[in-house]
């Protein structure tokens, strides 16, 4: 089953007269169940392409599916509605709201999508898949690093989403952090079969990889299953 599909796509920036080409004619095919990393230098394209699966951005040449929809001609509020229930983010900086607790950020996405009836149960289970019911009424400034990051991880998969998408998730971890966060992560996606994309420069993140798919300048020069 197919998660995601890109095209012959495209992306160029373009500020004043200077244009920088982020993609240049990638064909990419995420499918169910996947544990990915998308690796390069930087300005080598991964953060895009991140960006362009999960909706963020869309491309200045080719096609975009997710779940089989086409999600290229679609406008802003088509593609916020397309994110809900499909899509989950998991960002370098946490980006938990701060004032409110691990709890109430794991239940703001499902606020957010409608789901009005048993939020607590919901809640509750993820923090618990995650390792942190002991934190549920902390605020993030009163957890640690690695401790936010699996509030965000609960949060990522709080609408049941089919992708989750992870910018440089253990960039602010130590290094047993990094690995916990990482192993909760694996093993959420051999239980639940929720596909997980990373874009990386951490070996940490790589090694967890069932697929490593290779940018440089712009385009896919290596696609590697594990």
């Amino acid at each position: 089953m197919e998660i995601a599909k890109l095209t012959d796509v495209t992306r160029v920036y373009t500020v004043g007269e200077v244009e920088t080409h982020a993609l240049r004619g990638v064909d990419l095919t995420i499918g169910k169940e996947e544990f990915t990393t998308l690796v390069g230098p930087s300005g080598s394209g991964k953060t895009t392409l991140l960006q362009l699966l999960g909706c963020l951005d869309m491309p200045t040449a080719g096609k975009v599916l997710i779940n089989g929809q086409d999600a290229t001609g679609m406008n802003r509020n088509e593609r916020a509605d397309l994110r809900k229930g499909t899509i989950g983010f998991i960002f370098q900086f946490y980006a938990l709201v701060p004032t409110l607790t691990a709890y109430e950020n794991v239940e703001l996405p499902l606020l957010l999508i409608g789901k009005k009836n048993n939020h607590k149960a919901r809640v509750m289970e993820l923090l618990d898949a995650v390792g942190i019911t002991d934190r549920a009424e902390h605020r993030p400034d009163q957890m640690s690093g690695g401790q936010q990051q699996r509030v965000a991880v609960a949060r990522a998969l709080a609408s049941d989403p089919l992708l989750i998408l992870a910018d440089e998730p253990t960039a602010n971890l130590d290094t047993e952090n990094g690995e916990q966060v990482m192993e909760i992560m694996k093993k959420l996606n051999q239980e639940t079969g929720t596909t997980f994309v990373f874009a990386t420069h951490d070996p940490r993140v790589i090694k967890y990889a069932k697929r490593v798919v290779t940018l440089e300048d712009g385009k896919i020069i290596k696609d590697e299953a594990k």
